[in-house]
Parts: structure tokens; sequence; C-alpha cells
């Protein structure tokens, strides 16, 4: 952990603020770096970073990548001492995608009656819901439910675990989920009870643990990891999937998409629907 909390923030034009975004993800030693990245000014194309390192490392490599950019602002703030993650998700407001109401105890009071309520808390995990990432891979999950059930799916690097509870909590009997760092697999299991969903997560990395394929072919995939993980996977999901079942990818920018879905239509895959949020792309693909 870093001796002081603290807070990397950088402002720049949006194409800088995405090429700085896509150095992060193309680094190994930032590769559990947790950030963000959205619109702060339309009308002055301002785009913003916010990072929070949980190491010197993550420090040192977060600002020496965002520095690499000269038309970037870059700040480093000390955060006060304080559990500062618990009191930023404390200052979050619930989120609605589709029939779903994603909410924290500070927001218990508030989940609707007409929705599917998720109640997620993110510990140490990535995943609370308010990403643009998972906002899309919600939405995407809901709209195809309008047409189809799911009976078996796979969420590969689940974090909190907010997706393959949404599928279990919308009737999917068989719902796996993994992710290779282990508190995240802890955090997910407690976010599972505290729903009253049956998921199974597993601490493993990609698709090869013998209980990941022991419940395969799987109707449905979940991806919401990052666009080089998600290339390198490509293989490996579509023998995870059944002919004519589905994919949902994310964790990908905008200016990603064209190398993962080449990926991906090179495994016989066909795109079925795109949704953007902020900078973030969300794929529906469709193997064949």
């Amino acid at each position: 952990m870093t001796t002081d909390a603290v807070q990397i923030i950088a402002r720049g034009p949006r194409a800088v603020a995405e090429a700085a975004a896509e150095a992060i993800d193309a680094d190994p030693m930032l590769e559990s770096a947790t950030y963000s990245i959205l619109e702060e000014d339309e009308d002055h194309d301002v785009w913003r970073i916010d990072a929070f390192p949980t190491s010197d490392d993550e420090v040192d490599g977060l600002t020496k990548t965002l520095s690499a950019y000269p038309e970037l602002k870059v700040l480093v703030e000390k955060l006060a001492d304080a559990d500062w993650l618990a009191m930023a998700l404390s200052g979050l407001p619930p989120v609605r995608a589709g029939r779903f109401f994603v909410y924290g105890a500070h927001d218990k009071g508030r989940a609707p009656v007409n929705a599917v309520n998720l109640r997620i808390e993110a510990g140490a995990a990535f995943g609370t819901g308010h990403h643009g990432t998972t906002v899309g891979c919600l939405q995407a999950y809901h709209d195809l439910l309008k047409a189809h059930r799911y009976e078996r799916v796979l969420d590969v690097g689940a974090g909190t675990g907010v997706l393959a509870i949404a599928a279990a909590r919308t009737g999917t009997p068989i719902a796996v989920g993994t992710d290779i760092d282990a508190p995240s697999v802890r955090i997910a299991g407690e976010n599972a009870l505290l729903n009253k969903a049956k998921v199974r997560f597993l601490h493993a990395s990609g698709l090869g643990h013998a209980s990941v394929r022991e419940k395969a072919p799987y109707d449905l995939v979940f991806a919401n990891i990052l666009a080089p993980p998600l290339v390198a996977l490509s293989h490996d999901i579509k023998l995870a999937l059944r002919p004519g079942g589905v994919a949902i990818l994310s964790g990908l920018l905008r200016t990603q998409e064209r190398r993962v879905l080449a990926a991906y239509r090179s495994k016989g895959f066909t795109l079925v629907r795109r949704i953007h949020r902020d900078a973030w792309a969300t794929l529906v693909i469709k193997r064949n």
C-alpha cells in the first residue's frame, strides 16, 4: 500500500486522454491499476482520467505514463487519512441499467420495487456497477433477456460478481464467475450471499479451470476485462460457448473496438450490437 492515499487526476483533449488510457492498459506493471476516463467539459473538449493507486509502484508508474503526454495536466492529490474508498463509494448514487438497480448499503432504502435490485459492496474488488463498462454489460444483458433466457452463464473477470449475480437473479440456474484476484473472489461470494444468488465464484486465470470446463458449453459469457486479455482469450471464449451462444465483451475503449472485434470475427463471431458510454465500449457478439 502507499504510505499516503493519493488520487491522480489528468485532464486534456479526448484523443490525448484516450491514448494515455491505452498506455496504462498496455503496461503490465499497471495491470491492476484502477482508473476511470470520462468527458468533463464537452464544449471545450476536456476529458479527465482519475486513478487511485494502491501502491508506491502504481503511483510512480501512473505518474510517469500520464506525464509522458504534455497536453495532459496531471495532478497528484493526497487524500485525507480515512477509509477513502468507503468514503468515495458512500457518495456514489445508485445505478439503473434496464431492469437492474445497483446500490450500496448506504442506499438500501432507495431500492425500487419494480427492479432487479442488486446490492453490491466493493471492498477491495473492482466493479461497483458505476463504471461505464459494467453499466454497458447490464444494459446489453437486459436487452437480451427480452427475447431469451440463459441456462448457463460464465462471467470472466467477475470482480465484485455483479454480472454473474445479475444472471442468477434473472433465472439462470448455472452461473459461474472467475477472477485472478483472490480477494475479489471472496468479495463476490459475499455479494452473492447478500443477494441470495446461487453463483459459484472461482479463483482462476483464463477459462482453463476444471470447474469452468465442467459446466461448458455456456449460453452466454460476460468478459468485462481489458482489451489485451479480451484478444488473448478469443479462442477460449469461443470454445466455452455453444454454437449460437452470445458473449458480452467490455472493459475496452472505443478506440480499441476494431482490434478486439477483428480478433473475434476471425474466430467466427458476428457483431450483434455495440454500446458506448463515455469513452468506453461494450460489444455484444454471437458465435456462428
